[in-house]
């Protein structure tokens, strides 16, 4: 005949089951409870690609440091005119020279929330047949996908010792040297979001022709710990480009469509 379990010794796994149930039940109910959401967007920065010693691409009669730089002031001007609560820091603001590294140490030490770099494209024909928009955020990729990064990424070997800061980095190492930075891979999801939105601005508002969004080996977005979109507002080198990037209303246009797509990027944040 089988062992009788006393009535305590019953209760008291039966009680245990019941705390356990307890606590996992309030567990659950505070890990689906709606959360506040606290977060604040705060601050942008821009950085006009390029500058000083380093034209960067250019046209039959425009460079890019100057088409860069002067969409990215007026982004700052109407940033600063409609979103009074987002502090605007500018990598640039005048035709210099500055490092890759300087650029993503003035975002990262400002705090920045979204960093915002300009360029032109450019194609290797002379006169370029490529047209339209290009997005470009920080993600792996294969050497035969390296065209854009290398070319912008060239402009570090303007810099005394990019070997040392850039750890070897140059035309005979590209693959297995590129700087891999573990920020941009946590905030990879919100640079293509970014990216998403400002193309689709480009082609619904201004009807532009895009290439849509990228992921490349650009070192200006891998060195910054925060989203990062680089965007590539048209061919330089195609003549009808280089005259719409070099107008006022075409620049107009390309920071309208870039001040909506923020406005609903930081709405999305914010939970508003």
């Amino acid at each position: 005949m089988p062992a009788t379990v006393p009535t305590s010794h019953k209760i008291i796994p039966l009680l245990s089951f019941l705390i356990c149930l307890f606590i996992c039940q309030c567990c659950y109910s505070q890990q689906n409870a709606p959360v506040a959401n606290h977060f604040k967007f705060k601050t942008v920065i821009i950085d006009a690609g390029h500058g000083g010693k380093d034209p960067g691409s250019h046209g039959a009669y425009s460079k890019e440091k100057n088409v860069s730089l002067s969409i990215a002031k007026k982004l700052r001007d109407a940033i600063n005119d409609e979103m009074s609560s987002v502090k605007v820091i500018m990598t640039r603001s005048t035709d210099v020279f500055i490092e890759l590294h300087k650029r993503t140490d003035i975002a990262n030490d400002n705090h920045g929330n979204l960093f915002i770099s300009i360029h032109c494209n450019s194609s290797p024909q002379r006169k370029g047949t490529s047209r339209g928009t290009l997005l470009l955020v920080y993600g792996f990729h294969r050497s035969e996908e390296q065209r854009e990064a290398l070319r912008e990424n060239a402009s570090i070997f303007i810099e005394k010792d990019y070997k040392q800061k850039y750890n070897g980095y140059g035309d005979d190492a590209v693959v297995n040297t590129i700087v891999l930075n573990a920020f941009q891979q946590k905030y990879r999801k919100q640079s293509i979001r970014f990216g998403d939105l400002v193309d689709h601005q480009f082609r619904k508002a201004n009807g532009r022709h895009s290439l849509g969004v990228k992921e490349q080996g650009v070192l200006v977005l891998a060195q910054s710990g925060m989203p990062a979109v680089l965007v590539e507002t048209g061919f330089i080198n195609n003549p009808a480009d280089e005259e719409y990037l070099n107008s006022a209303s075409g620049q107009n246009e390309i920071v309208r469509s870039i001040v909506t797509a923020l406005k609903q990027y930081k709405n999305d944040l914010e939970g508003n």
